[in-house]
């Protein structure tokens, strides 16, 4: 059975790509390094995970796994004083965490 493609779709010169996209994005972002995920924060994050070893978004769906990562509750943008903010971490799996860093810049403006 025959069955259609889909046409393509016209991009106008000069609209970036994707890649491009990306690549402007993490050029403003800047390094890992540079929006403070040092050596400092390293250890800061293993001794974290120590005390809190579970992924709280599996725990709230009724299901125990380890927290792999550091989340911020709250992205800190660059701000350092909620960056070391202990208050504002949570233990998260990776998948978790994954998701929802997804999401949070899913919504950010470049």
């Amino acid at each position: 059975m025959f069955m259609p493609k889909k046409p393509k779709t016209h991009t106008p010169h000069g609209t970036p790509t994707t890649a491009q996209k990306c690549k402007q994005y993490e050029k403003v972002r800047g390094t890992a390094s540079q929006r403070g995920y040092t050596y400092k924060w390293s250890k800061a994050a293993k001794g974290f995970l120590k005390k809190n070893p579970l992924c709280v978004m599996c725990l709230e769906e009724g299901h125990t796994c380890a927290a792999t990562e550091v989340d911020h509750i709250v992205p800190h943008h660059g701000d350092q004083k909620l960056f070391w903010d202990k208050s504002n971490w949570q233990g998260l799996c990776k998948s978790h965490h994954s998701q929802k860093t997804a999401t949070e810049n899913r919504h950010r403006p470049i």
